[in-house]
């Protein structure tokens, strides 16, 4: 079935999330007969059910009747490709599509798409503010939380769209980026993935590129560095380090420079950057990287730099009470993460770890938490295994576990001390309590208000600015 040839097939919606949504409102604008089948009961899916949609629902045990009968079947990236329904839509020759195939196979402008185990959110915003600053005409998008099909009529042959890309959201790609960045490749995703799988997914952007197309490779990361040796595209590199084999941008004397051959300019001064952490640093390398790759100007990219923000759930400053500043860091769900976001401090740390376990290594994290942090208190369905990881190396450090955040927030804003740094960084994911790691984030900056609200306090500033982190920006002819 032809991508643009929907009108009068029946297809099926399996999962009714962002990109379910998205999907079914695409797909009725392309006159499709469309149902939506999630294994969710309708009470379950009561806030995501669109009113006045003209579509049919099939939730609950018996939607998996509905696939059997469709033409074509959309499958949103959190529904595994093993399900018996999908294995046999497959077996019987039913079409299968994902928001982001799709999108790539039919999107009138050039796409530039981010990957990576860790940093991807973070770039892919700070690239689409570097292109808001270069008054491009551009859209920000995909696994930032933004579907993309329903946009697909407002974006233009001169429009940039800037993607946030998954490993879930490449299993049924088959077209790649005019840009592709790759910025690091770690283990994440084992309870889901084997580790061969996982890289190969991370290598699928680059898959389908030409001799015409950019790809973006972080230096520094073994997994992606080796990606070049195969590239069919233009390689540009980024890298924390002062020197640089080839084109792309590296760190010289506290300043971002650009290389291209042998031509070399300064982009912008690190001090300029705001946000904190090394791997923040090479969030910004990586952005200054992919923009320069699409032709934003210096100028741009260095304005962008200097008043960026952040994103929400990264190490956001959510307020400070008592003088201990409290930062929620919820996208931090590998151990990983939580080690780049203990680096970012000098100050002691009251540590948060807790949530659904990914079959992770928890050592290095566990000798890093007793170096640094004051205590660490861990909550979930995982606190039993982090408790026993964390206690042989803590030393002195008070590790203690409870059965929820709200339960680990109350004794840890007991135990900080002015100076201090309460910080949210779980280690695992949120699925154990909440439905993603922005509403464990969210549960967090609450506590913290409460907290300030019980002491008589104002509200912390970032709180009362909405979450302290960049507006949504966008020129004139861009779509959000």
């Amino acid at each position: 079935m032809s991508a643009l040839d929907f009108a009068g097939k029946r297809v099926t919606v399996l999962g009714l999330g962002i990109e379910g949504i998205d999907a079914a409102r695409y797909l009725v604008r392309q006159r499709a007969i469309v149902t939506i089948a999630d294994a969710k009961r309708e009470e379950q899916l009561r806030d995501r059910i669109v009113e006045g949609l003209p579509v049919n629902l099939s939730l609950g045990e018996a939607h998996a009747n509905d696939i059997g009968e469709a033409e074509a079947l959309f499958v949103s990236q959190g529904v595994p490709l093993e399900l018996p329904a999908v294995q046999k839509a497959q077996m019987r020759g039913i079409p299968l599509i994902s928001m982001m195939g799709l999108f790539l196979e039919v999107c009138p402008g050039p796409v530039v798409g981010i990957t990576g185990s860790s940093g991807k959110t973070t770039t892919t915003a700070l690239v689409g503010q570097m292109f808001e600053a270069d008054e491009r005409p551009f859209f920000v998008g995909g696994n930032i939380g933004v579907g993309l099909l329903d946009h697909l009529s407002s974006i233009r042959s001169y429009t940039w769209s800037v993607l946030e890309v998954s490993h879930t959201q490449l299993q049924l790609a088959q077209h790649s980026p005019h840009v592709a960045a790759v910025l690091n490749i770690t283990p994440n995703h084992l309870d889901r993935f084997s580790w061969d799988d996982y890289r190969e997914l991370k290598a699928k952007l680059l898959r389908f590129q030409t001799p015409e197309d950019i790809c973006v490779l972080g230096f520094d990361d073994p997994e992606a560095r080796a990606l070049g040796l195969h590239a069919a595209s233009r390689v540009a590199w980024f890298t924390m380090g002062a020197q640089l084999e080839g084109d792309g941008v590296f760190l010289r004397d506290g300043w971002a420079v650009s290389r291209c051959r042998r031509f070399e300019a300064r982009l912008f001064p690190m001090a300029s950057l705001r946000l904190q952490g090394a791997h923040n640093q090479a969030n910004a390398l990586a952005a200054a990287a992919t923009a320069w790759a699409s032709g934003v100007s210096a100028e741009a990219i260095s304005c962008a730099v200097e008043s960026f923000r952040g994103v929400p759930h990264r190490l956001e400053l959510v307020g400070e009470i008592g003088g201990a500043k409290y930062y929620n860091d919820s996208i931090a769900t590998t151990p990983e993460r939580t080690l780049a976001g203990l680096r970012s401090f000098q100050q002691p740390i009251v540590l948060l770890l807790g949530g659904r376990d990914k079959q992770l290594p928890m050592d290095e994290l566990a000798r890093e938490a007793a170096a640094r942090c004051r205590a660490v208190f861990v909550f979930g369905e995982s606190a039993g295994k982090l408790e026993a990881a964390m206690r042989p190396a803590a030393g002195q450090v008070q590790v203690r576990g409870f059965e929820t955040l709200e339960e680990a927030f109350s004794a840890a804003s007991e135990t900080a001390r002015s100076g201090d740094v309460v910080l949210l960084s779980p280690a695992c994911t949120s699925y154990d309590a909440y439905e993603n790691f922005e509403q464990r984030g969210n549960h967090f900056r609450s506590l913290v208000l409460n907290l300030a609200q019980a002491a008589g306090l104002p509200a912390p500033e970032a709180i009362a600015a909405g979450s302290g982190h960049a507006r949504s920006s966008r020129k004139p002819g861009a779509q959000r």
